[in-house]
């Protein structure tokens, strides 16, 4: 994913209560220390710093990270990928924020932030994210933003246990992207 400009990256996105920017080396510790917080770790599994190096500050894959921050802090992470076939063009959404930042509107600022990029700059009609079915605070969430469920995707995902569960497939049209708090 880039944006306008020829060897140009992600460029820093403003929301209302926070500042998604372009992540970089500098930020995998304090990624793989959200990461390894019992109260993510549960929904995204193990990383270590070479996990965070190479999934999510330089992904091979077309995926962008970016860091979270409110007032220059990290507080999280969320990511954006495409898909870029034609005839199912759309782009999907990633977050993990710190659970001592979590309550405020913070995640779903920074979700909607980044869906209106995917939709204003990027051109998709469709973004899709798949929490685990059961992770109710998540789902709270992107339904504050504006996404709707599609359906369990039963068997989606593999547990810190080695169990499987159950994945929500939610989506957004551009339409659907609700307003959300004003800038501060």
């Amino acid at each position: 994913m880039s944006d306008a400009g020829e060897g140009r990256g992600p460029v820093d996105l403003r929301g209302g209560l926070v500042r998604l920017r372009p992540a970089s080396a500098a930020d995998a510790g304090r990624f793989a220390a959200i990461l390894a917080d019992p109260g993510v770790a549960g929904w995204w599994g193990s990383y270590d710093l070479d996990r965070v190096m190479s999934e999510l500050i330089a992904p091979t894959d077309g995926t962008a990270t970016f860091a979270v921050e409110v007032d220059r802090q990290v507080i999280g992470l969320i990511q954006c990928w495409e898909e870029t076939d034609p005839d199912y063009r759309h782009a999907g959404i990633d977050v993990a924020l710190d659970p001592a930042w979590h309550g405020r509107g913070l995640g779903a600022d920074a979700v909607r932030t980044l869906a209106r990029h995917c939709f204003d700059d990027l051109g998709h009609h469709r973004v899709v994210i798949d929490p685990a079915a059961h992770n109710e605070r998540a789902i709270r969430c992107y339904e504050r933003v504006g996404f709707r469920p599609v359906g369990i995707m039963r068997r989606y995902e593999r547990g810190r246990d080695g169990t499987w569960h159950d994945g929500l497939l939610m989506d957004l049209v551009p339409e659907e992207l609700t307003a959300g708090r004003a800038p501060v």
